[in-house]
């Protein structure tokens, strides 16, 4: 009875005993472990203890391992060790006794793959080959001291399942099983920097009938991946709503992929429609100015706060500061009755007495993507450094105080799409050498404490392959020196494994870089930019889409054209909070690292009667009956074809 009134108080342990039993779980048994208490949260979610989960099931210490076994010496015998026998960081002095034999359970995981015995001939023991493995660590760990990263969802992004979402596809007003409305971009838009208290953030598409769609999310106001509002057709063409838009010259270019940005703090967006740039108040969905310029927009830079826009046109490369356009008196703003005074706008510049703003000409046309380099150790900042690519073999670089002079360039030969950076330096021959597990830990340490410069990323095709580049900029980049002081020496280009297809865009996830490309694959690569982590492929959408001849072939899977992060800024405290958005050039998506769906179509459908659903799914019915119809009509026609012109072609080709 005694024993029965007095359980043993196992949470009274210490936490460093508590954490010595936790680490010979599972991780599976971990996550679920932690919602027991908050004791147990607190010490579940420990990050050193995923650091180690991920860094022993890294294809990067696989490949390590892999390349020390073709040249360490045949007598070597391996040792499985627990991993809960390495100590955390700054606890290597602490190390306890070492356990030499081998675990036949399954939940023991490997220290290091390959363990020298105490009596083997390098007379190192099993000490030594621990010192390696927290050498080995050190050496693959990519987070900087100052970056703020969660271990425990950097595991689930590298090794949970992935599910691919697909967001609620919008139709035409007249009807709910009217055709279906294709998404021509996309951005995200988080009110007030992601800070109005709730955690919103909305994905950001104009639509082809020239309208403006916002989605859900994060599930902050209602079902994920629902549609929250969508603004009336014809705002976003050139001639704007009543007009003659059926022509495709007037509606927004089907090959411009960054034709959306979004100011969170203003609620703003700019969209590109051919040669005008039209903002957007999203609180309103309503119009509220055009801007127009003298060649088609094919690139957008992102918006950040107190920075200009940079617009980049098939011929020259502006910056346009939103803040300092003429302000027109308080009622001419808020009438909203007609289109009449947006329209007097567009050709006001043709007439205008003043000067037109300076811009940076391109010797060779099409940019593609811009990029404003953020500042060193902060994601959030932007410095004056803008870099821009395209369809030229060089990634150009503006400094915004001398703009539009150039300031220098980046030789690259491949054909980049995508740019993004991080705020860290990079250097190829320390990347290298720590991809061979050569450098100390407290090297490793005072290189990410002491260095300078910041990380370009470039993603895109060369010679039909995807190509993968990173460039490693100095501080010196910033002041206007030459670009080529500021490279420091450190490039690197994976042209090899990187994509079998084009990379269409590019950027960071975590710890990772994560990219999409032309075969329909999402692929996470570590920062060395040459270890795959893991890939997804992104298959085809569920949507009701029309019958196709070629809908149910390999080649139809679908492809994204941009992927983005979908992190919070001020949302550290959820856990599996950061997917990947994506637009496929019609409709929109999200990988989840989740083992189900978030969510379907039929959480988007509305609930209709009997009668109604007994007759949606004779039309479904009837439609696969007609494509299965027209596809063996189809394959015989194909087939009496081949019948007929097959020997006449084969003579006509011995001539």
């Amino acid at each position: 009875m005694e024993s029965l009134q007095n359980p043993s108080q196992w949470d009274e342990l210490p936490d460093e005993v508590l954490l010595q039993i936790i680490n010979y779980l599972e991780p599976r048994h971990i996550a679920r472990l932690q919602l027991v208490s908050r004791k147990l949260r607190k010490l579940c979610l420990d990050d050193e203890l995923w650091k180690l989960l991920c860094f022993e099931k890294s294809p990067w210490l696989q490949s390590l391992q892999a390349r020390r076994s073709m040249y360490r010496p045949a007598v070597l015998k391996q040792f499985p060790v627990a991993h809960a026998a390495m100590p955390m960081d700054g606890q290597a002095g602490q190390a306890g006794q070492e356990s030499e034999e081998e675990e036949a359970s399954s939940g023991s995981r490997l220290l290091c793959g390959r363990v020298t015995s105490r009596n083997g001939p390098e007379g190192s023991g099993v000490i030594s080959d621990r010192r390696q493995a927290i050498q080995d660590m050190a050496n693959w760990d990519p987070r900087f001291s100052d970056e703020n990263m969660s271990w425990y969802d950097e595991y689930i992004q590298r090794y949970a399942t992935t599910c691919v979402n697909w967001l609620e596809a919008p139709r035409m007003r007249e009807s709910r099983c009217g055709p279906l409305i294709e998404a021509r971009g996309m951005a995200l838009y988080s009110p007030y920097d992601g800070n109005d208290g709730l955690g919103t953030m909305l994905a950001v598409s104009p639509l082809d009938d020239g309208s403006v769609c916002l989605w859900d999310v994060k599930g902050s106001r209602g079902q994920p991946g629902r549609i929250v509002a969508m603004s009336k057709p014809d705002i976003l063409f050139i001639d704007g709503p009543g007009s003659q838009n059926s022509k495709r010259s007037k509606k927004i270019d089907t090959g411009v992929t960054e034709c959306v940005s979004v100011n969170n703090d203003n609620h703003r967006a700019f969209f590109a429609v051919q040669s005008h740039l039209i903002e957007v108040d999203l609180r309103r969905l309503q119009v509220v100015s055009r801007e127009s310029f003298e060649w088609s927009i094919t690139t957008l830079s992102a918006v950040h706060p107190g920075i200009p826009l940079t617009v980049g046109t098939s011929l020259g490369i502006h910056v346009h500061d939103f803040r300092s356009r003429a302000m027109a008196t308080q009622d001419v703003v808020e009438r909203l009755d007609g289109p009449q005074n947006i329209d007097s706008n567009i050709f006001k510049s043709i007439f205008d007495s003043e000067p037109l703003p300076p811009y940076a000409p391109l010797s060779q046309p099409t940019p593609l993507s811009i990029l404003h380099l953020p500042q060193p150790g902060s994601h959030d900042l932007v410095s004056n450094d803008i870099y821009v690519s395209g369809r030229f073999s060089n990634i150009l670089h503006y400094d915004r105080r001398k703009f539009p002079t150039i300031v220098g360039s980046i030789w690259s030969g491949a054909l980049i799409k995508s740019l993004a950076a991080l705020p860290y330096p990079f250097s190829t021959v320390d990347t290298e050498a720590r991809r061979q597990g050569q450098l100390s830990p407290e090297y490793v340490a005072q290189m990410k404490m002491e260095g300078q410069g910041r990380t370009l990323i470039a993603g895109g095709g060369y010679k039909s392959k995807g190509s993968l580049e990173i460039y490693g900029l100095s501080s010196g980049s910033a002041s206007g020196n030459d670009e080529i002081s500021a490279l420091q020496n450190s490039v690197m280009k994976n042209r090899q494994t990187a994509a079998s297809s084009t990379i269409l865009s590019v950027t960071n996830h975590g710890s990772k870089i994560v990219f999409s490309d032309g075969s329909g694959f999402v692929k996470w690569f570590e920062r060395d930019g040459m270890t795959e982590c893991r890939r997804v492929k992104i298959g085809h959408s569920d949507a009701d889409e029309p019958s196709s001849l070629f809908a149910s072939m390999p080649a139809s899977d679908d492809m994204a054209r941009k992927i983005v992060s979908t992190k919070s800024k001020h949302g550290d405290d959820r856990l599996n909070d950061d997917n990947i958005l994506l637009w496929t050039g019609e409709k929109l998506g999200m990988v989840s690292f989740t083992a189900s769906p978030l969510f379907t179509r039929k959480d988007f459908e509305v609930q209709i009667s009997e009668p109604e659903a007994e007759d949606e799914q004779k039309r479904q019915r009837y439609s696969r009956k007609m494509r299965q119809a027209l596809k063996r009509q189809a394959d015989e026609v194909q087939f009496i074809g081949r019948l007929g012109e097959g020997p006449r072609q084969g003579r006509l080709q011995e001539y």
